[in-house]
């Protein structure tokens, strides 16, 4: 098997303000819509981020695992600088995220960040972190 992801999908509780939050808040512009079952959002290159309704995501992994809340999970935007994570944080705020950690400097890893909570208990972390980078071809480089 390839080591790479393109489809990460989370069950969602409320389509609605899922999409209200990610398309309307933060201006995210969907890749597919299909109201009251998915959303899909182009996050990079080749990698999609599905907010998939709970009910029917249990039934599609076959009714067989119980599928609630977010947790043990999340999901990292890094930006250019301290200022940017202060606004991202203020802005997804504003569209509807709940401030779980104010922007601060980090206790691991040289990392100044936020998180931010969205309408459906997804957890974000915006971050700036001068020791790692990505490379015009997409690798990571950390140090």
């Amino acid at each position: 098997m390839k080591q790479q992801v393109h489809f990460i999908t989370l069950a969602t509780d409320d389509l609605d303000a899922a999409r209200a939050f990610y398309r309307d808040g933060l201006g995210w512009e969907p890749l597919m819509d299909v109201p009251g079952e998915i959303v899909f959002f182009q996050i990079a290159p080749g990698q999609v981020l599905g907010l998939f309704d709970t009910e029917k995501f249990s039934r599609d992994l076959g009714g067989t695992i119980e599928v609630g809340g977010v947790s043990g999970l999340t999901l990292a935007h890094n930006v250019d600088s301290p200022s940017e994570v202060e606004r991202t944080v203020a802005e997804m705020a504003e569209a509807g995220a709940r401030i779980l950690k104010a922007p601060r400097q980090g206790e691991f890893g040289g990392v100044f960040h936020g998180l931010v909570q969205d309408p459906n208990g997804v957890i974000w972390e915006i971050a700036h972190n001068p020791g790692w980078r990505v490379e015009d071809d997409g690798t990571v480089v950390f140090g």
